[in-house]
């Protein structure tokens, strides 16, 4: 078990962000969590809030980039939640349906606005760090969460993210 989750707010969650504990047991994994977020961000910060509503990143069924942003945040925001089960004791593994919890999660998302899903996914990741930097050891289920909603579930939309965010500016027409 870890110690307590602090949840913080505005300035102070935003330094705990920026720096994670030195010698944490997940210090790589943090750094790799970092870079995709980071670049996930910057991807989205070129388009405006009506072309994150534009379908076109997936299809059957349609995602626009808020789709991905929300799916990207409610597992972000699940994570938080087993790190705060593993720190209390009450961690019952991770045998779960994946397939059904994104069903579930892209239902809870269906039709809220950009600002919303961009929320969430914002405040998902700054409640899932805190709880991820309170864990005191490096543990297998541990390590199985960081990857599902880390570096890893955002290496596996940034391609897309990529492209589809380059036909989305190249539609644009010159002013």
């Amino acid at each position: 078990m870890g110690e307590h989750v602090t949840h913080r707010t505005g300035e102070a969650a935003a330094a705990m962000v920026e720096n994670p504990p030195a010698g944490h047991p997940f210090a790589a994994d943090i750094e790799a969590e970092r870079a995709g977020w980071y670049e996930m961000v910057g991807l989205v910060r070129q388009l405006t809030p009506e072309e994150c509503l534009e379908p076109g990143y997936y299809r059957h069924p349609d995602w626009a980039v808020r789709d991905v942003v929300g799916h990207l945040g409610t597992w972000l925001a699940e994570a938080e939640i087993q790190f705060e089960r593993m720190i209390g004791g009450t961690y019952e593994g991770h045998d779960i349906d994946i397939d059904a919890l994104n069903a579930v999660f892209l239902e809870a998302m269906a039709g809220q606005p950009w600002s919303v899903a961009w929320l969430q996914a914002n405040g998902g990741r700054t409640r899932m760090l805190e709880a991820w930097f309170a864990l005191g050891a490096q543990t297998d289920e541990a390590a199985w969460w960081v990857r599902k909603a880390g570096a890893d579930h955002y290496a596996e939309h940034l391609p897309r993210l990529r492209e589809w965010v380059t036909e989305l500016v190249a539609r644009r027409t010159p002013a």
